[in-house]
């Protein structure tokens, strides 16, 4: 077999076909679509996630036929049936189309290759026609390229607000960690997975934003200070922060700061610890049957301080799950304001303290229990009251600390 002459397609506006409806299409057509191609679907049933794209492409809702090669610049046949596959692949030939297939890539005029994607950079890699060996020689480009410092972007002038997740250092984002390897500066909350900190590049100048020279008023606008100023000296800035930048973390305050100032912001999102954590605990914040909504809501405020915004009394009335953050300190209040606007004294509750971590601990009990729960407890640790929390209570190896 003749070598292989690797190239880039330019689909923007260019009408593939694809032929079937199963995985290989689902698989397929997103990249397709993302590529700005005009996507023709050929195939009497689609799964459900093709179904959920019918408004992105056009689907022919029956077995291909001749005319569906009209205007076409690309033919992926996805079918199982080699005889079918086989006369699509001819009428192609005939009319210098370039056809891959699914069932026999020997047979077809083109192939699919395996695909890593990390910012601007795309790697494709053929191996001869072992997709099992491509995918391995894949997965070790991307490893790399999610590891290393990527030059090819740049960011320069630029700030990012990356959510480093909940503390397992592991469940940042690809984007997160992609950029944080790039990054010139680094600015990081104490809540910051310290792993993540490890990997940095010698140079990188780190700021952590607890020892700045200023008090608890002026902190804020001291951190709005510092990401100007190095984003303005050129460096590409990284706000590193705990769980998610929008969840309690003040990033609206920081991009507001950015914008302010003409300097470029990017925001990624992060696994926020009102989700991750009660999830790795084993405590889904709903569950059909159970809890048809959660409320994620800052401890921090006392419910009777006047700068709470916090309606405590529609709470108290809700059924489905409450997620506290930051509210060790605070609850005491916190349970009596609850119990006095009608919750349930004996609703089921939970402590995570340092959730996702090794030093994960997990103690359960109910709404009035909490406070004596929470003695010994230090943060950061996630407050979850409501059914949910002994919902997965059969589920084997749960390392829950049991409250008579």
């Amino acid at each position: 077999m003749s070598e292989l002459y690797p190239v880039a397609l330019r689909l923007d506006g260019r009408r593939v076909l694809v032929v079937g409806g199963g995985s290989v299409a689902t698989r397929r057509i997103p990249a397709l679509l993302s590529a700005g191609a005009r996507v023709r679907l050929v195939s009497p049933s689609v799964t459900g996630t093709l179904r959920g794209l019918a408004d992105r492409l056009e689907w022919r809702e029956r077995v291909f036929q001749p005319e569906d090669l009209e205007d076409v610049w690309l033919v992926q046949v996805a079918v199982d049936d080699p005889t079918a596959a086989q006369e699509i692949s001819r009428l192609c030939e005939q009319r210098r189309i370039f056809c891959i297939r699914a069932d026999d890539r020997h047979a077809a005029s083109a192939w699919t290759p395996a695909v890593t994607r990390h910012g601007p950079v795309t790697v494709a890699v053929l191996a001869g026609g072992d997709p099992k060996r491509a995918v391995a020689v894949r997965d070790q480009i991307s490893h790399v390229l999610s590891e290393t410092p990527t030059a090819f972007e740049k960011h320069g002038g630029t700030v990012a607000l990356v959510g480093g997740g909940p503390g397992d250092p592991e469940l940042i984002t690809v984007k997160g960690r992609r950029l944080l390897a790039a990054a010139d500066v680094v600015v990081m909350d104490r809540l910051v997975p310290g792993l993540l900190l490890d990997e940095l590049r010698p140079e990188v100048e780190l700021i952590d934003v607890a020892k700045l020279p200023y008090g608890q008023a002026a902190a804020q606008d001291e951190i709005n200070r510092v990401l100007v100023d190095r984003a303005r000296a050129g460096k590409f800035v990284v706000r590193l922060k705990g769980g998610d930048p929008f969840v309690f973390g003040r990033g609206g305050e920081e991009v507001l700061a950015c914008l302010e100032n003409d300097v470029p912001v990017l925001v990624v999102p992060g696994v926020t610890s009102a989700i991750g954590v009660p999830g790795v605990a084993g405590i889904p914040v709903t569950h059909r049957g159970v809890a048809h909504e959660f409320t994620v809501l800052s401890g921090h405020v006392a419910p009777d301080d006047p700068t709470s915004l916090v309606d405590w009394q529609a709470l108290a009335r809700m059924r489905g799950t409450l997620v506290i953050l930051m509210g060790l300190k605070q609850l005491p209040k916190i349970v009596e304001t609850l119990q006095r606007f009608g919750r349930d004294p004996g609703t089921p509750a939970a402590i995570v303290m340092e959730g996702t971590t090794r030093h994960e601990r997990v103690l359960k009990g109910t709404l009035e229990q909490l406070p004596s729960l929470a003695e010994g407890v230090k943060p950061p640790a996630v407050v979850v009251i409501g059914q949910v929390s002994e919902v997965l209570e059969h589920r084997s190896g749960a390392a829950d600390d049991a409250v008579a």
